[in-house]
Formats: structure tokens, C-alpha cells, sequence
């Protein structure tokens, strides 16, 4: 798909004229038709923009006669752009704050994957004036609200590559801010329409002698006002049912991050309460999940659920995410952990050859592999998605930085990823992969078995994988169970066979096994279900 991309570069400018020469010229040496928008500019800015067209070297500077604002520029780039036959535009502001160097790298993202958009994360420096710190701040904090997610950490950065297609789309059906509310609005819209979002640390600097176009109060007010309508047109957007890797995985990392302090102030039981309120708007503006909540549970305890038994579902998975950072900190000790399979266990850790562990999005494993010994912690490989991986590994490096999780970040196994499964396997590795989660491929590699009274689609997955790699499978639960944790290991198959003629119905048998150890669990232990989607959705 790379091979049919044209990229090209969009410089909004409105009396920066110091820096531009330097900023076009990068673009320029990096191979980039580039596009500058003059948004009005008074001299002796006016006359250095025009000084740099050059349209025989892909330098076409445009000037707009009456001020439209930052978004207004960039927006007219882009329609310049699209017109011209781009499908790629990297936006990069003309004051020369953002380090061009960092450019080949958001480039060969792009490149990697073209429908995202690909957005700096700015690393500032010391010369960043404090209001700007704070401002920036509350707007994250806004903007996680209204996608209830932390995958954009930072929406205000004016350096990115926009993907020209869905944004035409999305300006055709929507208005979107002119002046400093466009980067952020853009962003959360998009997110909004599945528009996968990439995010690569960038330094950013306020030069001596930089000026701003920032308006205190009037761009204040429209960023205000640009929070308010995106608030608002978060409730109102109508729920559909979708694969679970479309949903954001909110309380994860959410949690996580919010309980860090209260979690060292005040305990578990203080954050808690901490996170009480913050739960209670989750639950309210995630429609979606609380229906998935509202079916799950009357179909575990066989009774509809009020809306605080629904609250408590939601909470207990606040807690999850509160009991995981405690013990990835230190919080927990081992011995919180008991088990009822302590044999099984004890020769799983003793034996030397390598295993598949089947997980589920039930209990908390995630607490379990925190408290497991560094030498068994090692022999763990997780299966994870690709679109989490990378927010969960920087999310342990920051609480454990000596732990290097082994995560392998995939969508659907391929041959060179069997191959280095086999190895690691064949070193005595033990491979974790979710049981209860459908391929992202689609649903030809899974099967509707029966589960808590309806039919409910079960990935091949573990048992393809499992027969490929020619070694035992383990079912591990681990459930909180009064104040501490119950760990079990359930021992599934020494071996999976697939022969050729009776593939499907094997399959179909070892996913109908599961499906109903996984009932068993979840019967028992209803508030401790994470799969916040329509489980049973064809």
C-alpha cells in the first residue's frame, strides 16, 4: 500500500517568517512537495513567505488574504493537496519549535502504517513557559474524557501526517475549528471515525525571540467551546455493536495511570474512592459497555441487574486495574496469591519444557505474572493486539523499568511468527495467549459454541497454535476471593492434534471445552467479567 502513496507537506504561516527558510528547506531536502499557506500575514513577513515560491522546486506558496486562523490554513492546504493527488500530508508549523530531524521517522510510520494518522509527542524543554505546561494539561485531560481512552497523549502538536482520505471525508460531514481548536478537534474526530492514532516522542522548543499567534482570551474561549461540543457529541454518538478490537480498552490504562498517586497517598481502599466518581461518569457516557455489562450479567446471575449492580461491575474493574499497579509496585507481596492446583504449579515451574497457557479477559492474570518470580516472569511470552501492546509496555517500563515484559505484539499469527513461537517454545518458554477474544482477522477461524444459555463466538486460536507448537495447554485462572487472590492451573491438553479430515470439529470440540471451564469462572465470579462488548454479537 506504501508503494502508492504521495506525500507532500503543508506550513501554515501567519507572521513567522524567521524560521520558515529552515522548516521549508528540511521539507525540501527530505523530498516533500510542500505547500504554504500565508494566512495573511503583514510585512516584512508577507514579502519573506512570497520570497520562498518556488513552484519548479515543489514550493508553492499560497496566500490568503484575510486571516482565517491556523485550522483554516491547514485546511486549505489540505484541499490543495487532495486536488493535486496526495494522499499523505505532513503538517509541521513555520516557527520552527518542532525538531525536523525527528521527520523520517514520522514519515516510515506513515509508511508502516498509511491509514493512521501519525502526531509528535512533544518533549519540551526547560524554555516551555509554564501556563503553556498547564493549559496543555487540561485539554489532555479533556481529551481523554471525550475518546475515554489515553491513546492520544498529546493533541495540540502542529506536527503530524494527516491521511488525506478520511480527513476530506470528515470535513465534508462535519465543521471543524478554524484557529487554535482545529488540531485537537481534528484528532478526536477522527478517533472517533477509527482512524488509528500513532504517536512518536518529538523535541520542541520555544526558540529566544518566538512569538505566538495565541490569542488569551479568544482562543481560550473557542478551545472552551470546542470542549463543551466534542463533551456533548461524545453522549449523543449512537452505539453499535463492533469487534472488541474497535473498542478502546479504557480502564486499563486509565486506571492505571489515575490510581499511581492515590494509590501511594491513600491505599487501595482511598483510591477507590478516588476513582468512585470517575467511574460512575464511565459508566454513564460508555453506552455501549453498559449494555455489555447489563447482557453479561443477566445472563451469569440469571436476573437483570439494577443500575448499581451495573456500577459495581464497572468498579470492581477499576479495582483490577488498581491491584495491577499495586502489584507491578510492590504493593501486593506473593503470598496474597493462594492456590488450589499448587502441584500443578510447582511442576509446570519445574519442568523445562515450554507450554501454552490459555487466559482470559476474567480475574486478574495480569496481577498474577506481577507477583511471579523474575526466572518464571522470564519464560512468559504474551500474545497481546498490536494496537495495546505498545501502551502496555511503556505503561510497565515506567512502574518497573528493570521488568522487560516479553510481549509480542500480533493480529494474526503469520509463518514467521509460528517459527519463532517453535523456538521459544523449544527453549522452555510458556506462550499466554486470551482464549475468549475473537481473531481481529474476522470470524472464519473461530467457532459459536455454547456459553451461559446463547452461542457465542470462540477463537481457534490458542488450539491452532497449540497443535503447531506441539505442547501441552494450561488453562490459568486467577480470581479475587475475599481479600487476596485464588490462582488456578487447569491442565486442558497434553497435546492438540488437527488432522486434516475432522479440523473443523476438533476445533469446534476444544473451543466448546473452554467456553464451558470459562462459564464455570464466570458464574462465579460475575463482577470480575472484562469483556465490556456484545460477547454473543454474529
Amino acid at each position: 500500500m506504501s508503494a502508492t502513496m504521495r506525500i507532500c507537506a503543508i506550513v501554515p504561516t501567519h507572521d513567522h517568517w524567521q524560521a520558515i527558510a529552515g522548516v521549508v528547506g528540511a521539507l525540501e531536502a527530505a523530498g516533500l512537495p510542500v505547500f504554504v499557506i500565508d494566512d495573511g500575514s503583514s510585512e516584512p513577513a508577507a514579502s519573506a513567505i512570497a520570497a520562498l515560491h518556488r513552484p519548479e522546486m515543489g514550493i508553492a506558496v499560497h496566500r490568503l488574504p484575510v486571516n482565517q486562523g491556523k485550522g483554516g490554513a491547514v485546511m486549505h492546504g489540505m484541499r490543495l493537496a487532495w486536488e493535486a493527488g496526495f494522499t499523505h500530508a505532513v503538517q509541521i508549523d513555520a516557527d520552527g519549535q518542532h525538531d525536523v530531524a525527528a521527520l523520517p521517522v514520522l514519515l516510515e510510520r506513515s509508511r508502516q502504517n498509511p491509514a493512521a494518522l501519525i502526531s509528535a509527542e512533544p518533549i519540551f524543554d526547560e524554555s516551555m513557559p509554564m501556563g503553556r505546561r498547564i493549559g496543555r494539561w487540561i485539554t489532555h485531560v479533556w481529551v481523554w474524557i471525550e475518546t475515554l481512552s489515553f491513546v492520544i497523549t498529546d493533541s495540540m502538536c502542529g506536527f503530524r501526517v494527516y491521511p488525506l482520505a478520511p480527513v476530506k471525508a470528515l470535513l465534508a460531514e462535519h465543521s471543524v475549528g478554524r484557529r487554535m481548536d482545529f488540531d485537537t478537534e481534528i484528532m478526536v474526530r477522527l478517533f472517533w471515525r477509527g482512524v488509528g492514532i500513532e504517536m512518536v516522542p518529538v523535541r520542541v522548543i520555544y526558540p529566544p525571540g518566538n512569538t505566538s499567534n495565541f490569542r488569551i482570551w479568544a482562543d481560550n474561549a473557542a478551545i472552551s467551546w470546542m470542549h463543551a461540543r466534542l463533551v456533548v457529541a461524545m453522549l449523543l454518538r449512537p452505539a453499535r455493536a463492533r469487534h472488541w478490537a474497535g473498542i478502546s480498552e479504557r480502564g486499563a490504562w486509565w486506571g492505571l495511570i489515575v490510581s499511581a498517586t492515590a494509590c501511594r497517598l491513600l491505599g487501595r481502599r482511598g483510591c477507590l474512592i478516588v476513582l468512585a466518581p470517575v467511574v460512575g461518569y464511565f459508566m454513564l457516557a460508555g453506552r455501549e459497555q453498559r449494555r455489555a455489562s447489563r447482557d453479561f450479567l443477566s445472563r451469569a446471575t440469571g436476573k437483570a441487574p439494577s443500575l448499581w449492580g451495573i456500577y459495581r461491575h464497572f468498579m470492581s474493574f477499576a479495582a483490577r486495574a488498581v491491584d495491577s499497579f499495586r502489584a507491578w509496585t510492590g504493593g501486593i507481596p506473593p503470598g496474597a496469591v493462594v492456590t488450589d492446583t499448587a502441584e500443578a504449579l510447582a511442576r509446570l515451574a519445574a519442568d523445562p519444557s515450554g507450554a501454552v497457557l490459555v487466559v482470559a479477559h476474567l480475574g486478574n492474570t495480569d496481577l498474577a505474572r506481577a507477583l511471579l518470580d523474575d526466572a518464571t516472569r522470564a519464560r512468559l511470552t504474551i500474545l497481546v493486539h498490536t494496537r495495546h501492546a505498545v501502551n502496555y509496555n511503556r505503561m510497565m517500563r515506567k512502574f518497573r523499568p528493570e521488568v522487560a515484559l516479553n510481549l509480542i505484539q500480533v493480529t494474526d499469527i503469520g509463518p514467521a511468527t509460528a517459527i519463532d513461537l517453535q523456538q521459544r517454545i523449544e527453549r522452555g518458554e510458556f506462550v499466554v495467549i486470551a482464549g475468549d477474544r475473537t481473531p481481529v482477522s474476522g470470524g472464519v477461524h473461530t467457532s459459536f459454541v455454547p456459553f451461559l444459555g446463547q452461542e457465542a463466538a470462540f477463537s481457534h486460536g490458542p488450539w491452532i497454535l497449540a497443535s503447531l507448537l506441539r505442547c501441552p495447554v494450561h488453562l490459568l485462572f486467577c480470581v479475587r476471593s475475599g481479600d487476596g487472590w485464588r490462582l488456578s492451573l487447569e491442565g486442558f491438553a497434553d497435546r492438540i492434534v488437527l488432522d486434516r479430515k475432522h479440523r473443523r470439529e476438533a476445533l469446534r470440540e476444544h473451543a466448546a471445552a473452554y467456553a464451558a471451564r470459562l462459564e464455570t469462572y464466570a458464574r462465579a465470579y460475575p463482577r470480575q467479567w472484562y469483556n465490556f462488548f456484545d460477547f454473543w454479537a454474529r
